[in-house]
């Protein structure tokens, strides 16, 4: 396996993201090693809070939400999934599947080792996460989860009419049609705009500087085979994935510790999942969920202290 490594200067200077870098390697499942980067901010012996983010990003998503949970007193780690920000990045698209991202962030978890956790993530954050959390469900005390979902691979009939709740039914389709083609990205562009050329204006307004930020792990394409990958790694689910999503939601159908959901319900892709999860999740009963109205995919940019507030929440009642 072929590793790339961004060169550390890429990482100089981003706005509104003063926090220093940490790593730890872990098995490559090949023989070989991957250096996964994280933040550790906050007080060491606060409760920890585990940050997951998605497609196309990486822990910079989150710069707006640490503060808020460091003043809170809890412990933040945010890692940089494989391939994405500051971790070491596979050169080749046939490097990732689902599977070996939930394998590689549980290689991570036992690594910097914490207990009684509270986790929250998003987009492929979610899919990742939630695999990883419900394979080490004693080490967690609670979940909460934005414009996420973990399949229901044993169940995709009872999704369908859930999916159907979308705003855009066909937008996951779409950024599938258009990103199939492409041998490079602009994750900044896509963070701000969503698929080019479909909105007449930014979705989210971020400064050349941040967009900038977005774009700092991928010197150029070749950097990219994972960010090029992730929208088709369901398609090409192998069956130690789909077990994966079948044990998960097994746990998931039993899990009576707080699950709260926190959406931006006009995202297309998956701002319809968190009825999945408070009509099937116990824990998720009862719960303060949130919901965004207006809210869009990247939700961390546009909703930062609510969602924080929702972590605190969780966080101070466990």
């Amino acid at each position: 396996m072929q590793i790339l490594r961004t060169p550390d200067d890429r990482f100089e200077n981003l706005p509104d993201f003063p926090f220093a870098p940490h790593y730890v390697e872990i098995p490559d499942l090949e023989g070989g090693r991957l250096r996964i980067h994280y933040l550790d901010e906050g007080p060491r012996d606060g409760k920890s809070v585990l940050l997951f983010h998605g497609e196309p990003t990486w822990c910079y998503l989150y710069r707006k939400m640490i503060p808020h949970l460091t003043a809170a007193g809890l412990r933040v780690l945010a890692p940089d999934l494989v391939g994405m920000g500051r971790s070491d990045k596979p050169a080749e698209t046939s490097d990732y599947s689902y599977d070996r991202h939930v394998l590689w962030m549980e290689a991570w978890l036992h690594a910097v080792d914490v207990q009684g956790a509270i986790w929250f993530g998003q987009d492929w954050g979610s899919l990742i996460g939630l695999g990883m959390v419900t394979r080490n469900a004693q080490r967690f005390d609670g979940i909460v989860i934005a414009n996420g979902l973990l399949p229901d691979m044993a169940h995709l009939d009872r999704m369908v009419p859930y999916q159907l709740r979308s705003p855009d039914p066909a937008a996951f389709g779409r950024w599938q049609d258009w990103i199939r083609d492409q041998k490079e990205i602009d994750a900044g562009q896509i963070v701000a705009e969503g698929v080019p050329g479909e909105h007449p204006e930014p979705v989210l307004k971020l400064s050349p500087a941040e967009r900038a930020a977005y774009n700092a792990p991928f010197p150029d394409g070749r950097y990219q085979a994972g960010a090029l990958i992730f929208p088709f790694l369901l398609n090409n689910l192998n069956a130690a994935g789909r077990q994966i999503c079948v044990d998960g939601w097994d746990v998931l159908e039993k899990w009576t510790k707080p699950f709260v959901t926190a959406f931006g319900k006009a995202d297309g892709v998956l701002g319809w999942a968190d009825d999945y999860f408070q009509d099937l999740v116990p824990g998720a009963k009862g719960q303060p969920h949130k919901t965004f109205k207006d809210g869009r995919h990247f939700i961390q940019e546009e909703e930062p202290q609510a969602l924080a507030d929702a972590v605190i929440d969780v966080a101070r009642r466990t």
